[in-house]
């Protein structure tokens, strides 16, 4: 059985140059699959809107949806570093909001850290959670939670205002105490910058080459047809695989196929005349 890596692991990959692969997770298959595979660690995201609930977007999801798949991910992920992700307004309206979500997470869910989305804005309660004793991931570039107020799922930082708003706001996530960053949807450039300058481990998705990646699993596994970012790459074809298999089944059902002997129960030997008698009885 692997051990389960901690933070001090992930710096010590950092200083050696070692990539960190991790994935988002919902359920007990996939993170038991992911666990099984070596991820270094499993994201239970707020991506969830869209690939478990079907939402346009991440803002509807709630603490109680993120609490309860979180749980589900650690049952089947137990030696496995698990990230709680805190949906929209879970720690906007002030630091005590967020120290006490936070610490949801890792009370009731088994969470080993929480990520958190902003830069300068949210510094405050980063830097109240991690004095909690809670262990803190920033996010920084283009955060689903704010994307109205950045004009839609767009690249952050491709000019040169864009990319010092990206800077300052991964500056001030670091100075709060976040043990690591996820920066989104960035220009390599600037990713890169950041993972030489800061001391802290730098992981990106759509960002370029940096200390480790994540994806999303419904794009890595094709799973997840209604929009796939630029970033995504497809490893699987879950879509192609689950619909003829659907197909598959149908086919037998209508034709008596299925279910055939092997999947039927029969009386026990020595028990046919009395289920006989039995039934002549109702008869």
């Amino acid at each position: 059985m692997a051990k389960k890596l901690s933070r001090f692991d992930f710096q010590e990959m950092k200083d050696k140059g070692v990539q960190c692969a991790w994935v988002t997770a919902y359920d007990y298959p996939t993170a038991s699959f992911a666990e099984a595979a070596g991820m270094d660690m499993i994201l239970v995201g707020d991506s969830m809107g869209m690939i478990v609930f079907g939402y346009d977007g991440t803002v509807p999801v709630t603490m109680e949806q993120c609490i309860m798949l979180t749980k589900a991910a650690r049952a089947g992920a137990p030696n496995t570093w698990l990230i709680g992700d805190m949906p929209f307004m879970s720690y906007h309206t002030s630091v005590s909001q967020a120290i006490e979500n936070a610490g949801r997470f890792i009370k009731e869910a088994g969470a080993d850290c929480i990520k958190l989305e902003g830069g300068v804005r949210v510094a405050d309660k980063i830097r109240g959670i991690v004095d909690a004793g809670i262990v803190v991931m920033g996010h920084v570039g283009l955060t689903p939670q704010s994307s109205a107020a950045l004009g839609g799922f767009k690249a952050q930082g491709r000019d040169v205002t864009g990319a010092r708003a990206v800077i300052n706001d991964a500056i001030a996530v670091y100075e709060a105490g976040a043990f690591s960053m996820l920066v989104e949807g960035v220009p390599e450039e600037v990713t890169s910058f950041l993972a030489k300058k800061l001391p802290i481990p730098i992981y990106g998705i759509g960002a370029g080459l940096c200390d480790g990646q994540v994806q999303v699993v419904g794009d890595l596994l094709g799973m997840f047809t209604t929009f796939t970012p630029k970033f995504g790459k497809k490893y699987a074809n879950l879509e192609e695989i689950e619909t003829n298999a659907f197909k598959n089944y149908i086919a037998d059902v209508k034709a008596q196929k299925y279910p055939a002997d092997e999947h039927k129960y029969h009386i026990f030997k020595g028990e046919e005349e009395a289920l006989k008698k039995l039934l002549e009885e109702y008869k």
